[in-house]
């Protein structure tokens, strides 16, 4: 089975290697050949019909008796008959409808791939062949800021702030920790990226977390009035855009998870939920101008917000 030319890509496979795939969109013709090659040419070979399928499923490890069909097309290439030298058949499927992301988990698989099948009176003959499906968005290039506290009473309070809610995957995240009261002995502190799998509905549901990055922010003990910068570029780890309720099946989430570690050992967290998605139109920019713009986009809505507010105490 052969594809039209088209770019690859890398893709994890079930057993954690990585392997490389014809890369689609949404909305894209899938369109081939499928050569039949026999072994003995001018011996006769009879068969049923062959033909050409074009499948999307989810398959749950814990269930793998079921797959869960979400794009099901299929095409005749030949009706019953005989075969006496070697044959090829053309295929297409037009603007085929490729509504999620390809996604290879630790509890579910969402795959797209080419089966053909020759049946045949004993055993059929099949060949299968997956693709890989990116799915593009486009979000606006400002969004909300996040801003949140982490604090025990008359011990410690600190507030942290990030640029935005929503990045795309080779994007920067810019931010900053103020340290407002600090009555503890902080000796550590960092920002980790956490992915969460959800799979299941009910009282089936599984949960499971990969910590994907670790970001050291300090280490030794800050002081009060303290601000610390945060530039964490996204483009040097394996990240998937965040997906929910996959065909409710499975969703998968991205969290920022603030860690504080004092001198006793003791752990301090906060989490919040950002959205983590993939660049149509990717301008090729060098990583620290990327983080140049983001600092000044942070920095200027900060302003902003700072002006306003000198407005309303003068009023």
């Amino acid at each position: 089975m052969t594809l039209q030319t088209r770019k690859k890509v890398e893709h994890k496979t079930e057993d954690g290697k990585k392997e490389k795939y014809f890369l689609f969109y949404d909305g894209e013709t899938v369109s081939g050949k499928i050569n039949i090659t026999l072994k003995n040419p001018g011996k006769r070979l009879e068969h049923y019909g062959i033909k050409i399928e074009f499948l999307g499923q989810i398959e749950l490890y814990y269930d793998r008796g079921n797959h869960h069909e979400f794009v099901s097309l299929v095409k005749d290439l030949a009706g019953p008959g005989e075969l006496y030298n070697s044959q090829s058949f053309d295929f297409e499927f037009s603007h085929v409808e490729k509504p999620y992301e390809s996604y290879t988990g630790q509890n579910v698989r969402l795959r797209y791939f080419l089966r053909a099948t020759m049946s045949r009176r004993l055993n059929d003959i099949i060949k299968e062949m997956d693709i890989v499906v990116h799915a593009l968005c486009t979000y606006p290039e400002l969004n909300s800021s996040i801003k949140m506290e982490v604090g025990i009473e008359d011990c410690l309070h600190i507030e942290f702030e990030y640029n935005k809610s929503k990045y795309h995957l080779k994007d920067v995240i810019v931010g900053k920790i103020y340290f407002l009261l600090v009555r503890i002995k902080i000796k550590h502190m960092e920002i980790d990226i956490i992915k969460r799998e959800t799979t299941g509905t009910g009282p089936s549901v599984f949960h499971e977390n990969e910590t994907i990055a670790k970001y050291e922010i300090m280490d030794g003990a800050p002081v009060r009035g303290e601000s610390i910068p945060i530039r964490l570029f996204l483009a040097g780890y394996e990240l998937m855009p965040t997906m929910r309720d996959i065909n409710k099946k499975f969703s998968v989430r991205y969290y920022l998870n603030l860690v504080l570690i004092d001198e006793e050992e003791r752990r301090y967290f906060k989490q919040q939920e950002i959205t983590l998605w993939r660049k149509g139109d990717i301008v090729k920019r060098s990583m620290s101008q990327q983080a140049t713009i983001a600092s000044q986009r942070f920095e200027g809505s900060k302003a902003g917000t700072a002006s306003v507010q000198e407005k309303m105490d003068s009023s």
